[in-house]
């Protein structure tokens, strides 16, 4: 999945097709693993709010995590991943509190899903998300000012072409989006074809109309993209294209490769649970407060 150079051989259908099945296996005991992570998880240290409508349709909805910490606090915006086709905002009450104990308010989001949406239609849902958040944060009791986007797999190729894609994000809240969190994302890859992606993507599009590799624009944001060092789903290729063109237009890329991960561990391993065997949330929390408390 997401290799942009896939050709059709029998030896790489086959172990593609092996690659499918252990995706969609580990997702599934993610699934089940995260309704256990989930009941496991502290509710002290927040106050949560479920279910809240950000726009008319059925899945555009977001559960908030506002940590009690006091000062105005930097808000963190997750998008999960899921192959665009699968994943919900329920299972990643884990993300919330694991971030609010540092003092993050944290919104978690569902999206349009495919195949009965496509792209852009998953990334609109992330604009007015924002665009939400942006003119209800008084009553929702939160601060746009300081925005993170953070995205895991699909959900961080949302965040990054939320930025970067033709058809451009224009709003006043863009501004206060000062870093983005890639968890093993999908950036620079062929979708035609693929079968995990290729349903969430119009195939008569060329991918080099729509990755957002091919649009990245000069700016301030803090880029902090994470690999797991096991990936068997998303090249390392992903985010090693992305750093070096970010770079070539001077912007900050800072690329961390998380040790004993997968594709799915890489995000569980986030959990207050798990967190103290990983580096991945002390590494991400790390490079938050370089962004919002060291500034």
């Amino acid at each position: 999945m997401f290799n942009r150079n896939f050709q059709v051989k029998p030896k790489v259908v086959l172990k593609k097709i092996q690659s499918i099945k252990a995706f969609y296996t580990d997702f599934r005991l993610y699934d089940l693993a995260s309704i256990t992570i989930n009941k496991l998880t502290p509710k002290k240290g927040y106050q949560f709010h479920a279910n809240i409508a950000y726009g008319l349709k059925a899945r555009q909805r977001l559960d908030l995590y506002i940590s009690n910490r006091t000062q105005e606090k930097p808000l963190i915006v997750f998008v999960h991943g899921g192959a665009w086709s699968h994943g919900d905002k329920s299972a990643y009450k884990f993300v919330g509190e694991a971030f609010s104990r540092y003092g993050y308010d944290v919104a978690v989001l569902n999206y349009h899903l495919a195949p009965q949406h496509k792209f852009p239609t998953y990334v609109d849902d992330l604009a007015v998300a924002l665009n939400f958040l942006e003119q209800q944060q008084n009553k929702l009791g939160i601060s746009t000012h300081n925005i993170a986007l953070m995205g895991h797999s699909a959900g961080a190729f949302n965040i990054t072409s939320l930025l970067y894609n033709p058809k451009r994000f224009q709003s006043e809240v863009k501004k206060n989006i000062k870093a983005i969190v890639g968890i093993a994302g999908p950036y620079h890859f062929d979708y035609k074809g693929d079968p995990l992606a290729s349903d969430a993507f119009d195939q008569d599009i060329p991918y080099q109309q729509v990755m957002p590799y091919y649009f990245i624009e000069k700016n301030e944001i803090r880029h902090f993209l994470f690999t797991a060092a096991h990936d068997q789903i998303v090249e390392e290729s992903n985010s090693l294209d992305l750093k070096a063109q970010l770079e070539a237009l001077g912007n900050h890329c800072q690329m961390t490769v998380i040790p004993k991960t997968g594709h799915v561990s890489i995000m569980g391993s986030v959990s207050s649970l798990f967190s103290r065997f990983y580096q991945t949330r002390s590494e991400i929390v790390k490079a938050l407060d370089q962004t919002f408390k060291n500034n």
